[in-house]
């Protein structure tokens, strides 16, 4: 045969392949309930799942929608959805570099007493921040304190843990918590806030500006130390902003960040409630999510609580009402994508929910759970939650790829 007929009969037959396998993966309403029943059947008693047409107003599928379980890490939904009704997606936490409003700076720029580095309970702070507050702080043209540098996390409690470790420190959650954390809760002796000072001092002494004393933790007298409303509490020498809310729930939900989610629910609290601590967050929460009519049982931010319960229609609910609003954009950007980012990255490649289905996961050592949205061949925004209990995670996790799979071929009853 030739060349150019060769090729010709190739183009033709991959024509006809595609026009054939085309239709053969379209899912109708009938073959997706069967394909979610058979799935859901391997995943025991201790599981439940619900999926909605968000774009026809219709239920697709309902396995046990009201059944409370234990939801692992999909409580970071719960989480960053209150932080973002109620901060607001382009909301940030402010960290300043404080005086006490009678310290003088002499014409040698000498700073008579101690600089205090006040926390806002922002979980990015890092080298970057800290460099930046350094460099402002040389703009004031201080070249000495007499005192020293004071980490002041007073905005939140003192408790290092969630609840899952009675509050204590906790190894899940990647550092310890408080209201002035740097490298994502590095602690040492004295606690997180005096390492925070330490290394704002070290970069400090990196621009000739020493100090009389090593960095301590302290509080400064005037403050309840906070964020962007601690206005007037001492004389601010340099400020700092963390990411926008959007980011800063976009790094707690692609990984799973835990010591995100328990830093995000004590700020909550810190700003809208009574207090910097997980107690006044979970009221904070609890409170907005009630006013979307969603009332999950939160014992903590991040999921790590085995007495955290929902159902999938709740999750179901959530995913409805945060799309219908305003905060839609943020919160679908900061969930995994499978294929391609987060804990989804190496999940659902080469399927047809790669890239189209952006949703989070759940894992404990017998729990797994994936809820979120996915945008269907056929045009339709579907919303999905399953949650397995009392099952081994890695099996549960690949019927919940092929249940979402299946989903993102839906074309339509």
């Amino acid at each position: 045969m030739p060349p150019v007929a060769r090729l010709a009969g190739i183009a033709v037959a991959l024509c006809v392949w595609l026009v054939c396998a085309a239709p053969a993966s379209a899912l109708d309403l009938s073959t997706l309930k069967r394909v979610l029943g058979r799935e859901s059947a391997r995943l025991g008693t201790a599981s439940a799942g619900y999926v909605t047409d968000l774009t026809a107003d219709r239920d697709l599928y309902a396995d046990e929608p009201d059944r409370a379980l234990i939801p692992a890490s999909n409580e970071k939904l719960y989480t960053t959805a209150a932080a973002l009704l109620r901060f607001g997606p382009s909301a940030t936490l402010t960290t300043t570099v404080r005086t006490r409003s009678a310290t003088r700076i002499d014409d040698d720029g000498v700073l008579h007493g101690d600089l205090y580095l006040v926390g806002a309970g922002d979980p990015s702070l890092g080298d970057s921040a800290l460099r930046r507050l350094a460099a402002q702080v040389a703009g004031q043209g201080i070249r000495r304190l007499t005192g020293t540098v004071k980490g002041d996390e007073s905005v939140f409690d003192a408790l290092r843990g969630s609840a899952d470790s009675h509050f204590r420190p906790d190894y899940d959650l990647g550092g310890w918590l408080g209201g002035l954390t740097w490298a994502h809760g590095r602690t040492g002796p004295g606690g997180p806030a005096k390492v925070a000072a330490a290394r704002l001092q070290a970069l400090l002494r990196a621009r000739g500006i020493r100090a009389g004393r090593r960095a301590v933790a302290g509080r400064l007298a005037q403050a309840q130390a906070g964020g962007d409303d601690a206005a007037g509490q001492g004389t601010v020498l340099a400020e700092v902003r963390s990411p926008t809310m959007a980011r800063l729930i976009a790094s707690t939900n692609q990984p799973s960040d835990n010591f995100y989610a328990e830093t995000l629910l004590k700020a909550l609290g810190a700003r809208f409630g009574a207090a910097g601590s997980t107690a006044a967050g979970l009221a904070v929460a609890r409170s907005a999510l009630a006013r979307i009519g969603v009332s999950p049982r939160m014992a903590d931010g991040s999921g790590l609580s085995r007495s955290d319960r929902t159902t999938p229609r709740q999750v179901v609910t959530l995913l409805r009402q945060i799309r219908d609003g305003e905060l839609a954009a943020a919160f679908e950007a900061s969930l995994s994508v499978p294929g391609s980012s987060g804990t989804l990255r190496r999940r659902m490649r080469g399927t047809a929910a790669a890239g189209r289905c952006p949703a989070k996961t759940g894992t404990l050592h017998d729990v797994s759970a994936l809820s979120g949205y996915c945008h269907t061949a056929g045009g339709d925004l579907i919303a999905f939650s399953f949650i397995e209990n009392r099952i081994d995670p890695a099996r549960a996790k690949r019927a919940e790829d092929r249940m979402v799979a299946a989903i993102a071929r839906y074309t339509g009853p």
